[in-house]
């Protein structure tokens, strides 16, 4: 495929990051474990889905410690209504014993050691770092990949190439603006399906047309 002229896509990041100014983490957590907890349980659901069944999740599992000792059941119990539940309740387990055992309980601001911890993959470690530590990072979900390929940021195949392409075509000091920008982007407008095209900001730039 083709991609945008260095001047387009300049104009076009400029476009979305003025079309969503206020475009941040959906995900409703205040502590870097409830965070690393949400992200873990959004693979394959929505954020809205992550957020109903948090509140009492957390009400029982208030740190990692709470819920290394919590029996699977009783994490099942709790997110039943999201996708894979079965399987997540058992990473939740993991991934707070392991934090107990090798980290105190707390959630290391380390990319390295994010991504050893059960169930982290590369996606929900820059979250984390992004949003809990306040680091520059671009996480690519299906969102930001679609779209970085859809409007022709980039050219990748994979979720890999097309991270470290974005880092090198985006300004450091707007990855995470731009991360979350083109997440709203493509769940108000850019949708997998039926994209919007006629009420997008980037109409005229994007590659899709």
């Amino acid at each position: 495929m083709s991609l945008l002229s260095g001047k387009d896509a300049k104009k076009a990041w400029e476009l979305l990051l003025k079309e969503y100014p206020d475009a941040g983490c959906e995900l409703d957590f205040d502590s870097a474990f409830h965070l690393l907890v949400s992200v873990v349980l959004s693979a394959q659901t929505t954020d809205k889905a992550v957020n109903k069944v948090t509140p009492a999740l957390f009400a029982m599992a208030p740190d990692a410690f709470a819920m290394a000792s919590l029996p699977a059941e009783k994490i099942e119990e709790c997110i039943r209504s999201i996708g894979l539940y079965r399987t997540k309740a058992a990473n939740l387990k993991k991934l707070s014993a392991a934090l107990c055992e090798e980290h105190g309980g707390e959630v290391p601001s380390e990319y390295g050691e994010l991504v050893a911890l059960p169930g982290v993959g590369r996606k929900t470690a820059n979250v984390v770092l992004a949003e809990a530590f306040g680091q520059q990072r671009i996480a690519v979900d299906t969102h930001v990949f679609r779209l970085a390929n859809r409007i022709g940021f980039v050219g990748e195949d994979d979720v890999v190439k097309t991270e470290e392409a974005l880092m090198k075509l985006f300004p450091k000091d707007i990855w995470r603006r731009m991360h979350h920008a083109l997440i709203w982007h493509g769940r108000r407008v850019c949708h997998a399906k039926n994209p919007d095209c006629d009420n997008c900001c980037l109409a005229g730039l994007c590659k899709h047309n």
